[in-house]
């Protein structure tokens, strides 16, 4: 997931604004709001900016997955105290093959939406088949590619449905795979049908093609019968009116209402682990058809009272810049376990403003904690101060489109020049560690040990790369969000490249959600980023960076990358599966789209009066089994 970025707010003299902080105190009479909140079992949470949307197909960050994880609920969840746990979910059980490429899900009969419509394995079909329409858009559709014919559905690979097996094909797959342009060719001219590719062209564009087959552009390879014979099996299909979903035949199945079967392209014992991602989640096709298209990226289905949902709670209201508050729903499979009968969510951008609030007694929970605060806030609140081991990378993303970033030197030059730890302790002060590879430390695997401090090297790719003592260097800017903890970063690298290569960088600050969209449509240098791990295996750092990886945002793929990517999927040894993953990540360090700057740790304060809430990895805790207590 997108990491939001961890709070630094400047104040006069740490030790003095930390205690004037703490006196800023209401010393009115009668309950506080925390004491309020928790005699109502009403969980009051900081979540650092405005949600993006709730939509759990279309959000890739922290603060959406926050609220989506209490509104919705996969297959398995989370354990509240374990890491790597999956505990029931919809399903009640499950099982595998001893390959591990074959799982079958039982579900729950009692299983319902928020509406009282009943939940069956159908809804997740349709689930399946939401987040890989390629017309939706999801950042995160690759997250089901391990099913057999999903990464086919999602890539639109209708040329390889209609005619792979097909008995009268008149020459091998592999040719028309390897010679033909089935994607699509960005460098072709605009609006062409070299540009769409074969498998993106419409019916009329295909009978276009059929009466004079000339107007595509045919590798020398593949014969005229082939050429015609593709044409006409494309238009065949598409007047078949059968759903590309059927005809590649997408691995996954409803048996019957309470049972979905999936077959995987690669075995995967903890594929209950990736179930409890949100990409995993049913929605209701009943409620999103109702407010339109299926594809509609801007649908008002996840507004209150719209949204139906299946998790512990619901939806009651969204005041934008205010508070989002859920609810208990009576609907629920497990409702019994839930103790909380509301949850809030403030969007607080300004950690002193949140520290503030939490020391005023009006939040249970912030969602950071400025480093100006941690020593006092140890000092003075030790029960409440929490930090906490976070699987996670803070990086910067490279725009390798754009020069001079095209130039791996350059980019080398840049996360060369960075003193990882100078920024840590001066400016984040949270325990951090600093990042020598992208996959921060988590169980067997170790990342290549990578990524250094070497200022002399930077000048000499520098220098290498055209631009000696950085002279000639074009001007730059790097693109962060608009809290006053990005702003001290930014100057903090800033002032380094600025020290050790001679050049200027300027600084785009953007509230999150322009952030998020300028970084999406590569309209960006440099940005701000950070990934939180999504399951605990190297992969949640790794496969977001393919080609089409909707979280990739950087321009960058490598063919080998992937491939080897895809081998280390059918390796059942963890030991060689490991190595090979270990391939991976050097080669993507050695052309470092990103730089990576610190693996996080996770700062902030808990009311006493929280219960059930445990230190977790992900930092995914499930509020179904969390109370408050006085």
């Amino acid at each position: 997931m997108v990491a939001r970025k961890t709070g630094i707010h400047r104040l006069v003299g740490t030790a003095f604004g930390a205690v004037a902080l703490a006196l800023m105190a209401s010393g009115c009479g009668g309950p506080t709001p925390v004491e309020k909140a928790t005699a109502e079992k009403t969980l009051l949470l900081g979540n650092a900016s405005e949600p993006q949307g709730l939509d759990p197909h279309l959000v890739s960050g922290v603060i959406e997955s926050n609220i989506i994880r209490a509104l919705f609920e996969g297959l398995c969840v989370e354990h509240p105290s374990e890491n790597g746990t999956p505990l029931p979910g919809v399903a009640e059980s499950w099982e595998a093959n001893e390959k591990f490429t074959e799982w079958t899900f039982h579900l729950r009969e009692n299983a319902q939406w928020s509406d009282g419509h009943p939940l069956t394995a159908e809804d997740f079909l349709f689930s399946f088949q939401r987040i890989l329409n390629p017309r939706l858009g999801s950042e995160y559709s690759f997250m089901l590619y391990y099913i057999i014919g999903a990464e086919d559905l999602h890539q639109s690979r209708r040329t390889k449905a209609v005619a792979k097996d097909h008995p009268d094909l008149p020459v091998a797959w592999e040719v028309i795979e390897k010679d033909v342009n089935l994607s699509g060719d960005e460098s072709a001219e605009e609006g062409t049908f070299a540009q769409k590719g074969l498998d993106h062209l419409n019916t009329e564009e295909l009978r276009s093609v059929k009466a004079d087959l000339s107007l595509f552009p045919w590798p020398d390879s593949v014969p005229e019968n082939a050429r015609a014979f593709l044409v006409d099996q494309l238009i065949a299909f598409d007047e078949s009116g059968e759903s590309l979903w059927d005809k590649i035949g997408v691995a996954a199945t409803a048996p019957d209402p309470h049972t979905l079967h999936v077959k995987l392209r690669a075995p995967m014992p903890f594929l209950p682990e990736l179930t409890k991602h949100y990409t995993w989640f049913p929605v209701p096709e009943h409620a999103i058809l109702a407010r339109g298209a299926v594809d509609d990226r801007f649908s008002d289905w996840t507004q209150p009272g719209n949204l139906v949902s299946n998790g512990a709670f619901t939806l009651k209201s969204w005041r934008i810049n205010d508070h989002i508050e859920i609810v208990k729903n009576p609907r629920y499979w497990d409702a019994e376990t839930v103790q909380l009968n509301a949850v809030r969510y403030f969007p607080i951008t300004n950690v002193y403003s949140e520290a503030r609030m939490f020391y005023n007694d009006q939040l249970h929970i912030t969602y950071t904690l400025g480093p100006e605060l941690i020593r006092y806030s140890e000092e003075n609140y030790p029960q409440q101060t929490r930090n906490e081991l976070y699987l996670g990378t803070y990086f910067i993303r490279c725009n390798v489109t754009r020069k001079p970033l095209t130039d791996v030197r350059v980019r080398k030059a840049l996360s060369m020049a960075i003193d990882q730890q100078s920024i840590i302790d001066n400016v984040l002060q949270g325990g951090q560690k600093p990042a020598r590879g992208l996959v921060p430390p988590s169980g067997e695997y170790e990342s290549p040990d990578l990524v250094r401090f070497d200022p002399e090297e930077a000048r000499r790719l520098l220098a290498e790369a055209g631009f000696p003592n950085g002279e000639g260097f074009p001007d730059i800017r790097f693109l962060t969000t608009d809290r006053e903890s990005a702003k001290r970063g930014a100057e903090a690298l800033q002032g380094m490249w600025k020290e050790h290569l001679n050049i200027s960088v300027g600084i785009d600050q953007m509230e999150w959600a322009t952030y998020l969209s300028t970084m999406f449509k590569m309209e960006y240098d440099l940005a701000a980023g950070g990934w939180i791990g999504d399951y605990l295996d190297p992969t949640t750092f790794l496969d977001m960076w393919m080609k089409d990886g909707g979280n990739n945002r950087t321009g960058w793929f490598s063919k080998e990358y992937e491939a080897i990517l895809r081998e280390a999927e059918q390796i059942a040894d963890p030991l060689a599966r490991n190595q090979r993953l270990q391939d991976a990540e050097r080669l993507f360090l050695e052309e470092r789209p990103v730089l990576p700057l610190y693996w996080y740790t996770r700062n902030y304060l808990v009311h006493q009066d929280v219960k059930g809430w445990y230190p977790l990895l992900l930092d995914n805790h499930p509020l179904k089994f969390v109370r408050l207590e006085p």
